[in-house]
């Protein structure tokens, strides 16, 4: 397989898209920033809440910051919608601050891949909403969510 290519690739049947949508779940919740950067295109294009971003290195350093604010981060992930080259998502997750203050996450995402399976484009719009600890859903050992977890539509969320 050529390097940089990251199937499936477009265009998406269904399960391709499912494949696609729990492989970014995944490795979002390993939290490695140059292991994920490696999905999306050399000059992906984001808007992640109300911060623009473009390419790897900005991408890098983004997740790099988000995790060190983001602390004991669960994250899922469901697939909203799919065309030839483009996935919606909707996602929510969980995480605490420094100060042990609890939060789940809400959102939405687009994707647009390129030829190679590389992400290209990617439009995130997230609301937080603060919550004990004691209602937490996400609550799972080790980085990714077990495949007999729920999902979002599971735990009602």
């Amino acid at each position: 397989m050529k390097e940089g290519v990251r199937p499936p690739l477009p265009p998406f049947s269904y399960e391709d898209a499912l494949v696609k949508v729990r492989r970014a779940e995944d490795a979002w919740n390993g939290k490695s920033p140059e292991a994920i950067a490696l999905a999306y295109s050399l000059d992906s294009i984001w808007r992640n809440r109300n911060q623009f971003l473009k390419g790897r290195a900005e991408i890098i350093e983004f997740l790099t910051n988000k995790w060190l604010k983001e602390l004991d981060y669960r994250l899922i992930k469901e697939m909203w919608a799919f065309g030839a080259d483009k996935i919606a998502v909707r996602f929510a997750y969980e995480w605490h601050d420094d100060r042990g203050c609890w939060y789940r996450s809400y959102g939405n995402e687009n994707w647009e891949f390129d030829e190679l399976g590389l992400m290209k484009t990617r439009y995130a719009s997230i609301n937080d909403m603060p919550i004990s600890e004691s209602d937490r859903k996400f609550c799972w050992e080790g980085s990714a969510r077990p495949a007999d977890y729920p999902g979002l539509t599971a735990l009602g969320c």
